[in-house]
């Protein structure tokens, strides 16, 4: 089945938006990106989910992240519908939200980044867009991938969790552990030797003892 896998380079393809023609890879330029899909235009899970990346959007820009939302309706759909967005965010009914949302009517990018839900079909028989969060750093790659049925809402608020925990493994050699929130400890990765964790963790590495006697549960404060 067409989809994309993690460590994969998102494929450049052309599309129209409400924010005019972009070819993917010049609209992420250097910055990590979000493409997320929705099964349709003026239905009511995906005018909640639109509602809340528009509202933290400016968190997302914070960290460098390009947001883009992707639905099967025309561009015209798409602007109309932004202003429901809007209105549900007690704001002014306007045409303009703070990212894109591509106009795929034809199904051709969401059939070819695998994105179609098969027991989720429109009132002509047609299978709808699965709710996708693509995550792509500035290496246009995929680092994550979150696939929810076109009957269940996602929680933006994880996926800019998510996202801190990208880019702060990206760049230090650690991993974050169940639950874990900006500020908490971190973990240190296990191929890193006890000596070498010590020069690059000068606030400490804490190790939790266990019945097993093995020492990898290793803890440090989260690094700047």
């Amino acid at each position: 089945m067409p989809g994309l896998l993690l460590g994969d380079e998102a494929p450049d393809f052309e599309a129209d938006t409400t924010q005019g023609r972009i070819r993917f890879h010049d609209f992420l330029g250097d910055s990590w990106g979000i493409l997320f899909s929705h099964p349709r235009d003026f239905t009511p899970v995906c005018t909640t989910e639109l509602g809340r990346a528009a509202r933290l959007a400016a968190e997302f820009s914070k960290r460098n992240v390009k947001m883009i939302a992707l639905s099967i309706d025309s561009v015209p759909d798409h602007l109309a519908w932004s202003k429901d967005i809007n209105a549900y965010n007690g704001e002014q009914p306007e045409e303009t939200l703070p990212f894109p949302i591509i106009a795929d009517k034809n199904r051709e990018l969401a059939v070819k980044l695998g994105m179609l839900d098969p027991d989720e079909r429109d009132k002509d028989g047609m299978p709808l867009t699965a709710r996708v969060v693509f995550v792509f750093g500035p290496d246009k790659k995929l680092k994550l991938s979150i696939l929810y049925p076109a009957t269940t809402g996602r929680n933006f608020d994880e996926i800019l969790r998510v996202v801190d925990s990208l880019q702060l493994t990206a760049y230090k050699k650690v991993a974050t552990p169940v639950d874990w929130k900006p500020g908490d400890s971190v973990m240190v990765v296990p191929t890193l030797a006890d000596e070498e964790a010590k020069k690059l963790f000068p606030k400490g590495v804490f190790t939790k003892d266990l019945p097993s006697g093995k020492k990898y549960l290793r803890y440090t404060p989260q690094p700047e």
